[in-house]
């Protein structure tokens, strides 16, 4: 793996739009994410920042969001594990 790398995640059936972060030897820093609910995206960054990709996989996929009563079937802690696990398979 190379010693450090900002990566950039389009995400898919979130109000967010994009997700940026900095891998490095399997840890994930500087969290950011584009458009969405700013306040639960902090959180999510900040308490996410300095995991390592297979915590954070484990604390985030799955979970989903339900909008006016409508699953969407991910939500942006979902589609932050999608995202560090797709960086971890290309570095």
């Amino acid at each position: 793996m190379r010693k450090s790398m900002r990566y950039t995640y389009k995400t898919q059936g979130t109000c967010s739009t994009e997700i940026q972060f900095d891998i490095n030897e399997n840890i994930i820093n500087d969290i950011l994410f584009t458009n969405g609910c700013n306040g639960n995206l902090k959180a999510i960054s900040r308490f996410a920042d300095g995991m390592t990709v297979e915590e954070i996989i484990k604390k985030c996929k799955g979970i989903v969001c339900v909008e006016k009563g409508r699953n969407k079937g991910t939500s942006c802690a979902d589609q932050l594990a999608l995202a560090v696990e797709k960086a971890k398979r290309e570095t």
